[in-house]
């Protein structure tokens, strides 16, 4: 897909890495939709990449969730793109994480995004996209991120499983491995305290990576190298 004259919902705009995508690809041409949880984020949102008022959702309403995609599919008269860019985080090793915090990111994490993304399948038309952010920890467990790990790996399979069953239909399922970037999110931590993390990896230059991901029909976008840039792994 191309991105400029595209049609692209950001569900999770609300956030530092969905703001960023969500300029980007407005910056890009694209007409973007943007979805999020808080108002007065979502309004700033939606004003920021010139839309109208965004849609707002709650995670833990799964109903909601998948029908987001045809939601914004009827403001802008159909979607190319789905990009997923919420999540939660929580640390502890195993055993130190309350079920209730376990069952929490499952939702979050795995869940919830799966039911965004399942609804805009039917949406979305050949040669058209969506995307989730996963996380470097699905390659390379880090202390502390076991049940975190666990729900990001669970949205990761999902995509992969996605990737085969449409793999006839020209269309791309990015999972965007993205490495740690210091945007706070790791501070925010439902449960537990973040151990020791190395120099957070350039923002701008992993939002760019993304979007191009979806131009060159990507399946999974993840960091390689001491200086964890992005490489991209060609869908099959």
């Amino acid at each position: 897909m191309e991105i400029e004259g595209s049609r692209v919902l950001v569900v999770g705009a609300t956030g530092v890495i969905g703001g960023e995508l969500a300029a980007a690809a407005a910056a890009r041409g694209a007409r973007v939709a943007v979805a999020g949880r808080d108002p007065e984020r979502l309004a700033r949102a939606a004003r920021r990449v010139g839309a109208t008022p965004g849609f707002l959702f709650d995670a833990y309403d799964l109903e909601t969730c998948r029908a987001l995609a045809a939601l914004a599919a009827e403001r802008t008269a159909g979607l190319d793109a789905v990009i997923v860019a919420f999540g939660a985080i929580a640390f502890g090793r195993t055993g130190e994480v309350p079920l209730a915090v376990q069952e929490h990111l499952m939702t979050v994490n795995a869940l919830a995004p799966a039911a965004v993304l399942e609804g805009a399948l039917p949406v979305v038309g050949p040669g058209g996209a969506i995307a989730a952010l996963t996380g470097a920890v699905v390659d390379r467990p880090f202390p502390g991120t076991c049940s975190y790990r666990a729900s990001k790996a669970a949205l990761a399979a999902w995509l992969e499983s996605v990737r085969t069953e449409r793999r006839r239909e020209r269309l791309t399922v990015l999972d965007a491995r993205l490495p740690h970037l210091d945007t706070g999110f790791a501070r925010r931590a439902v449960t537990g305290t973040a151990p020791p993390l190395p120099p957070g990896a350039d923002l701008g230059t992993w939002v760019a990576a993304l979007l191009d991901a979806l131009v060159d029909g990507t399946a999974v976008l993840r960091p390689e190298g001491p200086d964890a840039h992005p490489v991209a792994l060609p869908g099959s």
